[in-house]
Protein backbone atom coordinates (compact mmCIF):
# COMPACT_ATOMS: atom_id res chain seq x y z
CA UNK A 1 0.00 0.00 0.00
CA UNK A 2 1.35 3.30 -0.97
CA UNK A 3 1.45 5.97 1.63
CA UNK A 4 -0.03 9.23 0.52
CA UNK A 5 1.81 12.46 0.93
CA UNK A 6 -1.05 14.05 2.88
CA UNK A 7 -2.38 11.92 5.66
CA UNK A 8 -5.97 12.29 6.56
CA UNK A 9 -7.01 12.91 10.14
CA UNK A 10 -9.14 10.14 11.50
CA UNK A 11 -10.66 12.47 14.15
CA UNK A 12 -8.81 11.10 17.16
CA UNK A 13 -6.51 14.10 17.65
CA UNK A 14 -7.85 17.29 19.22
CA UNK A 15 -8.10 20.14 16.77
CA UNK A 16 -9.62 22.62 19.25
CA UNK A 17 -7.67 25.51 20.68
CA UNK A 18 -7.69 25.63 24.48
CA UNK A 19 -8.81 29.13 25.51
CA UNK A 20 -8.86 28.50 29.26
CA UNK A 21 -5.48 30.19 29.93
CA UNK A 22 -6.59 33.16 27.85
CA UNK A 23 -9.76 33.53 29.90
CA UNK A 24 -7.74 33.28 33.11
CA UNK A 25 -5.52 36.16 32.01
CA UNK A 26 -8.51 38.26 30.92
CA UNK A 27 -10.25 37.81 34.27
CA UNK A 28 -7.06 38.59 36.20
CA UNK A 29 -6.66 41.80 34.18
CA UNK A 30 -10.31 42.70 34.77
CA UNK A 31 -9.93 42.25 38.52
CA UNK A 32 -6.73 44.33 38.47
CA UNK A 33 -8.42 47.24 36.68
CA UNK A 34 -11.46 47.15 38.95
CA UNK A 35 -9.32 47.18 42.08
CA UNK A 36 -6.99 49.97 40.91
CA UNK A 37 -9.61 52.26 39.39
CA UNK A 38 -10.96 55.34 41.14
CA UNK A 39 -14.50 56.51 40.91
CA UNK A 40 -15.36 60.19 40.68
CA UNK A 41 -18.15 61.27 42.98
CA UNK A 42 -20.59 63.84 41.74
CA UNK A 43 -23.03 65.88 43.80
CA UNK A 44 -26.07 65.08 41.66
CA UNK A 45 -26.74 68.69 40.61
CA UNK A 46 -24.93 71.24 38.48
CA UNK A 47 -23.36 73.96 40.57
CA UNK A 48 -21.93 77.21 39.18
CA UNK A 49 -18.92 77.53 41.46
CA UNK A 50 -17.45 80.96 42.24
CA UNK A 51 -14.05 81.84 40.80
CA UNK A 52 -10.92 82.24 42.91
CA UNK A 53 -7.43 83.30 41.86
CA UNK A 54 -5.87 81.33 44.73
CA UNK A 55 -7.61 78.03 44.02
CA UNK A 56 -5.57 74.90 44.69
CA UNK A 57 -6.19 71.44 43.35
CA UNK A 58 -7.02 68.86 46.01
CA UNK A 59 -7.26 65.12 46.04
CA UNK A 60 -10.63 63.50 45.55
CA UNK A 61 -12.94 63.76 48.52
CA UNK A 62 -15.09 60.97 49.85
CA UNK A 63 -17.81 63.35 51.06
CA UNK A 64 -19.15 65.74 48.45
CA UNK A 65 -21.78 68.31 49.43
CA UNK A 66 -23.40 70.69 46.93
CA UNK A 67 -25.43 73.83 47.60
CA UNK A 68 -27.48 75.08 44.64
CA UNK A 69 -28.49 78.66 43.80
CA UNK A 70 -31.91 77.86 45.30
CA UNK A 71 -30.16 76.93 48.59
CA UNK A 72 -30.89 73.22 48.18
CA UNK A 73 -28.35 70.89 49.78
CA UNK A 74 -27.34 67.70 47.97
CA UNK A 75 -25.18 64.87 49.35
CA UNK A 76 -24.45 61.81 47.18
CA UNK A 77 -27.13 62.73 44.64
CA UNK A 78 -29.81 63.00 47.35
CA UNK A 79 -31.38 66.23 48.47
CA UNK A 80 -31.23 66.75 52.25
CA UNK A 81 -32.45 69.45 54.60
CA UNK A 82 -30.02 71.60 56.56
CA UNK A 83 -30.75 69.76 59.82
CA UNK A 84 -30.10 66.37 58.13
CA UNK A 85 -26.58 67.24 56.92
CA UNK A 86 -24.83 66.09 60.10
CA UNK A 87 -26.51 62.65 60.10
CA UNK A 88 -25.80 62.13 56.40
CA UNK A 89 -22.14 63.08 56.83
CA UNK A 90 -21.81 60.84 59.90
CA UNK A 91 -23.13 57.93 57.81
CA UNK A 92 -20.53 58.62 55.10
CA UNK A 93 -17.87 59.07 57.77
CA UNK A 94 -18.59 55.56 59.11
CA UNK A 95 -18.00 54.16 55.62
CA UNK A 96 -14.68 56.03 55.26
CA UNK A 97 -13.27 57.31 58.58
CA UNK A 98 -10.34 59.10 56.91
CA UNK A 99 -12.56 60.83 54.36
CA UNK A 100 -12.35 64.50 53.56
CA UNK A 101 -15.23 66.78 52.60
CA UNK A 102 -15.61 69.20 49.71
CA UNK A 103 -18.45 71.70 49.62
CA UNK A 104 -19.50 72.99 46.20
CA UNK A 105 -21.53 76.13 46.81
CA UNK A 106 -23.19 77.83 43.85
CA UNK A 107 -22.14 81.45 43.32
CA UNK A 108 -25.81 82.45 43.72
CA UNK A 109 -26.36 80.63 47.02
CA UNK A 110 -26.50 82.48 50.31
CA UNK A 111 -23.32 82.39 52.36
CA UNK A 112 -25.36 81.58 55.47
CA UNK A 113 -26.06 78.12 54.05
CA UNK A 114 -22.39 77.55 53.30
CA UNK A 115 -21.42 78.44 56.87
CA UNK A 116 -24.18 76.25 58.34
CA UNK A 117 -23.24 73.28 56.14
CA UNK A 118 -19.56 73.59 57.09
CA UNK A 119 -20.57 73.74 60.78
CA UNK A 120 -22.69 70.59 60.38
CA UNK A 121 -19.83 68.77 58.65
CA UNK A 122 -17.41 69.75 61.43
CA UNK A 123 -19.93 68.59 64.05
CA UNK A 124 -20.00 65.20 62.27
CA UNK A 125 -16.27 64.84 62.96
CA UNK A 126 -14.72 65.78 59.61
CA UNK A 127 -11.60 67.87 60.09
CA UNK A 128 -10.57 68.42 56.47
CA UNK A 129 -13.17 70.53 54.68
CA UNK A 130 -12.58 72.42 51.43
CA UNK A 131 -14.78 74.81 49.49
CA UNK A 132 -14.71 74.12 45.76
CA UNK A 133 -14.11 77.03 43.38
CA UNK A 134 -13.30 77.53 39.71
CA UNK A 135 -9.69 78.42 38.91
CA UNK A 136 -9.35 81.81 37.20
Amino acid sequence: MARSRFSQNDGTAEDDVNVTPLLDIVFIMLIFFIVTSTFVKEPGVDVLRPEAATAQERKLASILVAITAEDEIWINKKQVQLDEVRAAVEQLRRENPKGTAVVQADAGSRSRYLVEVVNQIRAAGVDEIAVSTEDV
